[in-house]
């Protein structure tokens, strides 16, 4: 894994890019994450694994906010640079609302011309370092961004969910910003790509794993995340990551 820092201009809606190298066929699994990914393969496969189906994912996608793990698996020698989005960065580059990318990998077929991306995946594929990939990629995004202006419930929205790692309930977080539950919704999923519940209950497990190795036991870990309910804090768990709770801390 390759990470670097965007140029200036694409600070406001990119975390980072990072060119991803696989010399060997892995499977390998990926978890919930608040952002959106857009990822372009320059050499090798990738193929999302699902009830025992391979699915090849295009050269070209973008993966949606996505509320449970998902599984995939990449031929030998796979190399791709992935973009992963700021909280709503997503949005100024994409005319069409971001919640229909939900749980979803979806060709960029579907939102740019074909014979741009052609044009683009061959400088990619020509492009003979780590850095002249990253600038064709930057070039590729600042054509298509449109600068938006920022929705302020959404940013308030955000910063009190993850104020309360994730724990706060929705009607408190609708109080709080003075707005009913449907507007809210609405606005949120449309520039952060998930409702204001799913998107909590990502940055919620999100800290359950980090705070994981410094809890003294699972029922602390789950009394302390909200959980007053140990059976609905390991199923829970193992739709997040796939394992239950032991398994995958490694306390069994």
């Amino acid at each position: 894994m390759y990470p670097f820092i965007p140029c200036d201009a694409l600070k406001p809606y990119i975390e980072r890019f990072v060119i991803s190298e696989g010399s060997s066929e892995s499977v390998y699994k990926v978890l919930p994450g608040a952002g959106v990914v857009m990822g372009f393969q320059f050499q090798g496969k990738l193929y999302h694994v699902q009830d025992g189906k391979e699915v090849l994912l295009s050269q070209s996608g973008v993966t949606g906010i996505i509320n449970s793990y998902r599984v995939f698996k990449n031929s030998k020698d796979t190399k791709t640079v992935l973009v992963f989005f700021k909280d709503g960065g997503a949005s100024a580059f994409f005319r069409d609302p971001i919640h229909e990318l939900f749980q979803s990998s979806v060709s960029l077929d579907n939102f740019f011309l074909r014979s741009e991306l052609l044009l683009f995946e061959e400088q990619l594929c020509d492009a003979t370092t780590h850095l002249e990939k990253i600038r064709i990629v930057e070039r590729f995004l600042l054509a298509r961004m449109k600068v938006r202006k920022p929705d302020l419930i959404v940013s308030r929205a955000l910063a009190l969910i993850y104020q309360s790692r994730g724990s706060i309930q929705i009607i408190d977080l609708c109080e709080q910003l003075n707005i009913s539950q449907s507007p809210l919704e609405k606005r949120f999923r449309k520039v952060i790509g998930a409702s204001p519940k799913k998107f909590a209950t990502i940055v919620r497990f999100k800290n359950i794993i980090h705070d994981a190795s410094h809890s003294p036991s699972l029922t602390a870990l789950a009394y302390d995340s909200g959980f007053y309910d140990q059976s609905h804090f390991i199923k829970e768990f193992k739709s997040f990551t796939g394992d239950t709770p032991k398994k995958y801390l490694n306390l069994e």
